[in-house]
């Protein structure tokens, strides 16, 4: 299988730890913003990523990848058993990809193009940011918005989370993924690496399960 992704998108992380879990082989091809469009629409007839490839289909979003997965190969299943609790877990996916994602790369590229340009100051990378800011419609206004969703919701999420090494039941579920996916990006931001320090936690301890190497920010 092959992996076609933004090599710094968090959702596209969300699709690795996903592949990681189920301990499947894949490779990794990375695309340019922009230039991506050219390669992916025709497989999927959309224009975003993640992609997954596979010997028969393409198979586009990280839920649907997800899904597909849960599908094909049975071992090391995602879903919950307790059919309650697994639509709990989707619910939560779904709310963390829907806005909380969102507001992640709402706050992480005003961060980017601001106080943390020093992490990237290249030509290249910082294009690429204004693409993205322009795209998705990044401004003071709407970076103000994002960090008030971020901030609700990660005083839900801390309910859960904070004492507990998973969001739902007894097991791992497609909402940690989801969480420790989405809010990776956070990690390079040191207020709120200071402010929520299980957040981080829980996001360690996720990617090691996954055998996925560490968002940048938490790498030792």
């Amino acid at each position: 299988m092959r992996l076609l992704q933004f090599s710094t998108s968090h959702y596209c992380r969300k699709a690795r730890l996903i592949l990681g879990y189920k301990q499947l082989a894949y490779e990794v091809e990375n695309l340019t913003p922009g230039a991506h469009v050219l390669r992916v629409k025709p497989l999927t007839g959309g224009q975003t990523l993640p992609v997954l490839l596979t010997p028969t289909t393409a198979i586009g979003d990280s839920t649907r990848i997800w899904q597909y997965l849960e599908e094909s190969d049975r071992d090391r299943p995602i879903t919950l058993t307790d059919r309650q609790l697994q639509q709990e877990a989707e619910l939560l996916e779904d709310w963390l990809d829907e806005s909380i994602g969102v507001a992640t790369r709402f706050v992480y590229y005003d961060y980017r193009s601001g106080e943390g340009k020093s992490i990237d100051p290249s030509w290249f990378s910082q294009a690429i940011i204004q693409i993205v800011k322009r795209q998705y419609g990044i401004n003071s206004t709407s970076v103000t918005l994002a960090s008030d969703r971020l901030k609700l919701g990660l005083s839900i999420l801390a309910d859960r989370w904070r004492d507990r090494p998973y969001l739902v039941g007894g097991r791992l579920s497609i909402a940690d993924l989801a969480a420790a996916a989405l809010l990776s990006p956070l990690a390079l931001i040191p207020s709120y690496r200071d402010r929520y320090p299980w957040l981080f936690d829980r996001i360690i301890e996720i990617h090691q399960t996954c055998n996925e190497p560490l968002p940048p920010g938490l790498g030792h």
